[in-house]
């Protein structure tokens, strides 16, 4: 089993900003490589405790969305591999949990899904 990733750390490429789930690094002025932890949060709390392969679980299913609804609306995938943009000794922080993305103004949208447990759960 892999271990987990808390906090990215790469230092060949200037850190933009880090979220609750993923570390976003520039990479030249017009893309981005958004690196998703291991983090979990709780009503924007993080926790210390990662949960190992979430990253690359939310980075696959993000990829999924992507590629299906790619003929209903345009994305920011540049297409690139985002280990093509890091030193070699940073590729295992980045393999299977990253995207390089183009650099575009955010829609200010947010939606929040939360399930329940139901009887003893």
């Amino acid at each position: 089993m892999t271990s987990a990733l808390h906090t990215s750390a790469l230092t060949s490429l200037p850190l933009l900003a880090r979220g609750k789930v993923r570390d976003n690094y520039a990479v030249g002025n017009d893309r981005i490589l958004m690196v998703a932890s291991d983090r979990i949060s709780a009503f924007d709390v993080i926790m210390g405790e990662p949960i190992p392969g979430k990253g690359a679980l939310l980075t696959k299913m993000a990829l999924f969305w992507f590629e299906l609804l790619k003929d209903v609306a345009p994305n920011h995938l540049t297409g690139e591999d985002p280990v093509s943009v890091v030193t070699p000794a940073e590729r295992p922080q980045v393999e299977g949990r990253a995207m390089l993305v183009k650099k575009l103004k955010p829609l200010p949208v947010e939606a929040v899904v939360r399930g329940y447990l139901a009887n003893s759960g």
